[in-house]
């Protein structure tokens, strides 16, 4: 009995091993064509945001030193 439950255990985790292979796999090759790096791409024209001063950014620097 000791040797069937052995047996079972190695099978089922031989199994799960090529089963999440598989999965990994498959979502990298399918994730793979879709990167753009975080860039945005649209007819749009994009506002860049940069750092303004205001008030809030004053406080969160004199709390954070």
């Amino acid at each position: 009995m000791n040797e069937s439950r052995r047996g079972f255990v190695k099978k089922a985790a031989l199994v799960s091993a090529v089963a999440t292979v598989g999965v990994v796999g498959v979502h990298a090759s399918s994730s793979g064509s879709k990167s753009t790096n975080g860039v945005v791409k649209g007819k749009s024209p994009k506002k860049e945001m940069t750092y303004t001063k205001t008030q809030a950014w004053e406080d969160y620097y004199k709390s954070a030193m």
